[in-house]
């Protein structure tokens, strides 16, 4: 019989887990199938290695799909190997990560094959929202496989050889892989909303640890905390300044200056990932509007306005956070809603889900508002009325239904210009001043941005014990 020690399976293995920990199962799994002469073929551990080790010492369940043992192929006894993981990893209370690298099903096998996909299939649903699950895609995953990384709460596509599609790029109408390769890695992140990062496979491999770190085992720890040595006083500088890029901010706020975006190249003017604050991991939500390079050069820019796919984004980021109970920290900059056809077409749903995930999560939330924060789309953003615990503002925030000059033009459409801006004036003094929201409780504090970490940290350390009786139903429908 062969030997997978060597496979590119085993070494991916290997380089994700802690040094000497990972424990195999059922390495002396094969093939059942004697169909087509599959009998007479080697199949070790029928093309899957499956296991349990240890990332930065917590244990974590894994599955490693083998190339060069038919392809990768899903099998009968590898789809029930794939199954057997997560069984483990529900009883035990652990993360499961997959490394995908197959062909797609086993025609072999026919039937038996496909019915082994739907058992992974039902494992990933009863898994959700109960223990943390992340795929890699290092190779090809095609057809109704793909339905795998999308079920799983964290994706990476490695960006030279990953492969990623429903449909091979020659087969959508009109299009070929010359002209648009929508299986690349590259497309994937930045237009399905599946992909949370690319990179080789060293980097995403490095990037899964560091992911772990972030989340708790299951979700009945209750969140995850460790020692903080960062000083909570501590001043965040240049806040003001950057209010347009969050992962400035959010790096500022953080322990240590560590943010782990998610998502990064999908809907880029919303920012979602996770920073830690007193030791404490906290999902962050935020609007962007300006995108800087290492070199601190701009790069792209946006209005501050919701579209639909960054509303999609931070609906479904909100809602794993609420699963396993992850505080969730908003920074709002938001002045209204994207106009265009595209966002017309999926803008309601889309800010459906987003008002919904805010509202229905019962996890502490905080809302800095850093920038702008009008009308309903300021609403949207986790504000008091949809269940913010607390919300805070910077001083030279502006909160209201909309821009005062707008609100002028609107309101006097028939004066001058001397009075449309006298009215703008009033409107903003009377109607959009952060004062005015604070004095009818819509803002519990107003801060000054260098100040944000301090007020942060003790914001959710009171929240901690935070407690919300379930009204009683089944579930709801967004």
């Amino acid at each position: 019989m062969g030997s997978t020690n060597n496979s590119l399976a085993m070494q991916r293995i290997a380089k994700l887990l802690d040094e000497n920990s990972f424990m195999e199962i059922g390495s002396l799994v094969t093939a059942r199938s004697t169909d087509f002469n599959l009998s007479n073929t080697d199949t070790p551990s029928d093309g899957v290695i499956i296991g349990h080790g240890l990332i930065d010492g917590s244990l974590v369940f894994v599955y490693s799909q083998d190339a060069s043992v038919l392809n990768g192929t899903i099998g009968e006894m590898h789809a029930k190997k794939i199954a057997s993981v997560y069984d483990m990893a529900m009883k035990m209370g652990a993360p499961v990560i997959g490394m995908l690298d197959c062909a797609g099903i086993r025609l072999q096998e026919s039937v038996d094959a496909l019915n082994g996909l739907g058992e992974i299939f039902a494992k990933e649903a009863s898994a959700s929202g109960v223990i943390p699950q992340i795929s890699a895609v290092f190779g090809t995953c095609g057809g109704g496989l793909t339905t795998v990384p999308a079920m799983c709460d964290f994706s990476f596509v490695e960006s030279s050889a990953g492969k990623m599609f429903v449909n091979s790029p020659n087969a959508i109408k009109g299009n070929r892989a010359d002209k648009c390769d929508t299986s690349a890695a590259s497309f994937q992140a930045e237009e399905t909303g599946c992909v949370d990062g690319i990179g080789s496979e060293d980097e995403i491999l490095l990037s899964i640890r560091q992911l772990v770190s972030f989340l708790p085992s299951n979700n009945g720890t209750g969140g995850l905390s460790e020692d903080c040595t960062d000083d909570l006083n501590r001043v965040c500088n240049n806040m003001a300044a950057m209010k347009g890029e969050p992962r400035f901010l959010l790096s500022e706020i953080a322990d240590d200056h560590i943010f782990y975006e998610t998502k990064k190249d999908f809907a880029k003017d919303m920012v979602t990932g996770f920073i830690r604050i007193n030791g404490t991991t906290i999902g962050a939500v935020a609007n962007c509007t300006e995108i800087y390079d290492e070199e601190a050069n701009k790069t792209e820019e946006f209005d501050n306005v919701l579209s639909a796919r960054g509303c999609r984004k931070a609906a479904e980021f909100v809602t794993f956070c609420d699963a396993f109970d992850i505080p969730v920290l908003s920074l709002t900059n938001v002045k209204g809603y994207k106009a265009c056809m595209c966002s017309e077409k999926n803008l309601a749903k889309a800010m459906a889900a987003l008002t919904y995930a805010f509202s229905n999560a019962d996890v502490p939330k905080v809302n800095v508002i850093v920038g702008e924060a009008y009308g309903s789309a300021y609403v949207t953003m986790n504000s008091k009325s949809i269940g913010a615990d607390l919300v805070y503002a910077w001083s030279d925030a502006r909160i209201g239904m909309m821009d005062a000059n707008l609100a002028a033009k609107i309101m006097y459409a028939d004066e001058g210009a001397d009075v449309i801006s006298q009215k703008a004036k009033e409107y903003g003094e009377l109607q959009s001043n952060v004062i005015s929201a604070a004095r009818r409780g819509y803002v519990d504090l107003i801060i000054e941005p260098e100040a944000t970490r301090k007020y942060l940290a003790a914001a959710f350390e009171m929240l901690y014990t935070k407690s919300v009786l379930e009204v009683s139903k089944k579930h709801g429908t967004k």
